[in-house]
């Protein structure tokens, strides 16, 4: 998968909505302002939650991981999209979308824990972030 900037505003059209942000020499995906998505190393990565990790384990996909100097780091929440998605876009439609929806569970969890509602007005409104 190229990690280039236009190809990955056609891949994500069909979602709407998604803003791309520069983090950590790699690329956040966004909508609504609650990242779903990932792209390190020209690989992209898909949220997922605990129920979701079975389907990214089926197609022989492995969560996100990182060298640091203390040694090796795996991000379990965030899993190695298939490549035969990028053939597929209804299918990675479908795809990016279960990711959306387990970062507003988990965004959900996160306000209903501090007992705080998200601000309205935080959506990204489809614009390309830099």
């Amino acid at each position: 998968m190229s990690a280039d900037r236009e190809f990955l505003e056609e891949l994500f059209e069909p979602v709407g909505r998604v803003g791309f942000r520069r983090m950590f020499g790699g690329l956040g995906i966004f909508r609504d302002g609650l990242m779903f998505g990932l792209v390190a190393g020209e690989v992209l990565h898909f949220k997922a939650d605990e129920a979701g990790r079975s389907a990214f384990e089926a197609e022989g996909c492995a969560p996100f991981s990182y060298d640091t100097k203390d040694g090796r780091r795996t991000l379990t929440s965030y899993w190695r999209v298939p490549e035969r998605l990028f053939d597929e876009p209804d299918e990675f439609r479908v795809w990016a979308l279960r990711a959306v929806d387990v970062a507003i569970r988990a965004d959900a969890g996160k306000s209903s824990r501090a007992g705080k509602k998200k601000p309205a007005g935080t959506a990204s409104g489809g614009l390309i972030q830099d």
